[in-house]
């Protein structure tokens, strides 16, 4: 990488709603994002193609991917083959893992929607949420 092509962290991430050091840290040693080379002053200097590997990362976050997945994703973005494939199974698997947790988000909702039936804020002693907690499981 040419000095020519790289710029410091703080004009890199500009765009980036400042990306911490300690999380570029953490994705070198998973292997999202190559080492930078460093100035003599010890500053990281990234390409353009860094920087696009660090909004690669952060939308794949976004859209629930794991860093093992978006480790996969990242190794897709070389592959010519079957890439398109490959990350189109990824999405799918990742709707799929979506509309599970769904599933149970809208039972947790029903039944904290139940236990709330159960309240009356007028009750002088104790709380049925509460009592509730306690007693089912037993």
């Amino acid at each position: 990488m040419s000095v020519a092509t790289a710029f410091p962290v703080s004009q890199s991430l500009d765009t980036m709603d400042l990306i911490s050091i300690d999380t570029i840290r953490f994705y070198e040693k998973q292997g999202l994002l190559k080492r930078s080379p460093r100035t003599e002053g010890g500053f990281r200097l990234f390409a353009l193609s860094d920087i696009e590997t660090l909004k690669f990362v952060r939308k794949a976050q976004e859209l629930g991917f794991s860093l093992k997945e978006i480790g996969e994703l990242l190794e897709l973005r070389n592959d010519a083959g079957s890439a398109c494939s490959r990350a189109r199974t990824h999405a799918n698997e990742k709707i799929a893992q979506i509309e599970c947790k769904i599933r149970e988000l809208r039972k947790i909702r029903l039944a904290l929607l139940q236990l709330t039936k159960t309240c009356n804020p007028a009750r002088k002693s104790g709380c049925a949420i509460l009592e509730k907690l306690e007693t089912d499981g037993e």
